[in-house]
C-alpha cells in the first residue's frame, strides 16, 4: 500500500472528517468563502480530486478589444482557446475583432466576430515559468528553473512569437486543466539587425521608418539611423521597434 507523507495524511483526514470542508482552503489556497459557510462533502471530494481547477478564477469579464492569442474564454457554455485575433474597423458600424477559436474539449475550430465593446468571459489559467533550451522540428524543449525538469511542448503554442526564441530565454507556459494551452516570450526582446537599407537622410522633412531584417529572420520597421550590426529592442506583442540598445544603455 502506498504510504502518504504526514501532511498528505493530514489533508486526507481533515477532508474525510464531518464538518471539515473549510480545511480545503489550506490545501488549495483559494479565496475564503464570503458567506463563511461550510461546503458540502461532495464539493470537498471534487476539490481534492482536482485541486488545481479549484483555485482558478473564472467568470472575469474582459472587453472584446482585449482578447489576445492564447487567451482561454468561455462562450456558449464551452471553453475555447484563442488561436488568432484580428481587429477590423467598419466605419460607422464600429470596430470588431475576428477570432479563430479552438474548442478545448474536442479540438474543433470555429471563427467568430466580437464587438470591441462586448463583454467576454475569460478563464484565467495557471502560468509557469521555464527557460528555453532548444527547438527541434515542431517541438520546443523547456526547463523548469527550480527543479531542472525538462518538458517538451509544441512550437505552435508560441504562435508567431516562436521566432523570438533564443538560448536561455525566460518564457511562460499557460496551463488549463493541467494541460499546456499556450506559451509566450518576454514583451521586450533584443535582436541584432543583419540587413538594413542605407540612411536616406535629407530626402524628406520627416524621418521615414525603413524595414530591417533581424537575426531571427523577422522584418520590422525601424528609424532611418538603424544600420546592420545594431541591436534593437522589439515589442514581441506587435513586432514593432521600441528603442536602440545603445540608446537604452546610455550609448
Amino acid at each position: 500500500m502506498r504510504r502518504f507523507g504526514r501532511k498528505a495524511a493530514q489533508y486526507y483526514f481533515l477532508a474525510s472528517s464531518p464538518g471539515s470542508c473549510s480545511s480545503i482552503s489550506t490545501l488549495s489556497q483559494s479565496a475564503p468563502n464570503p458567506w463563511n459557510q461550510a461546503c458540502d462533502h461532495s464539493l470537498c471530494r471534487a476539490t481534492l480530486a482536482a485541486p488545481w481547477s479549484a483555485i482558478q478564477r473564472r467568470g472575469a469579464k474582459v472587453m472584446g478589444s482585449d482578447v489576445r492569442f492564447g487567451n482561454v474564454i468561455q462562450r456558449k457554455g464551452r471553453i475555447f482557446q484563442v488561436l488568432k485575433a484580428q481587429h477590423t474597423q467598419h466605419g460607422r458600424g464600429g470596430a470588431t475583432i475576428q477570432v479563430e477559436l479552438r474548442d478545448v474539449d474536442n479540438g474543433n475550430k470555429i471563427t467568430e466576430r466580437f464587438r470591441t465593446d462586448e463583454n467576454i468571459e475569460r478563464v484565467f489559467v495557471e502560468e509557469k515559468s521555464f527557460t528555453f533550451l532548444y527547438q527541434e522540428g515542431d517541438s520546443v524543449t523547456l526547463m523548469e528553473a527550480t527543479t531542472f525538469e525538462q518538458i517538451e511542448v509544441a512550437k505552435e503554442l508560441f504562435g508567431k512569437a516562436a521566432g523570438y526564441l533564443k538560448d536561455d530565454m525566460k518564457v511562460t507556459v499557460q496551463y488549463y486543466d493541467g494541460k499546456p494551452m499556450s506559451a509566450s516570450v518576454p514583451q521586450r526582446v533584443t535582436c541584432t539587425v543583419v540587413d538594413a537599407q542605407p540612411n536616406t537622410k535629407g530626402l524628406t522633412a520627416a524621418p521615414q521608418y525603413k524595414r530591417v531584417l533581424l537575426d531571427n529572420g523577422l522584418t520590422v520597421l525601424a528609424p532611418p539611423f538603424i544600420a546592420a550590426g545594431d541591436e534593437i529592442v522589439v515589442n514581441t506583442t506587435d513586432d514593432t521597434y521600441m528603442t536602440s540598445s545603445k540608446y537604452e544603455n546610455g550609448g
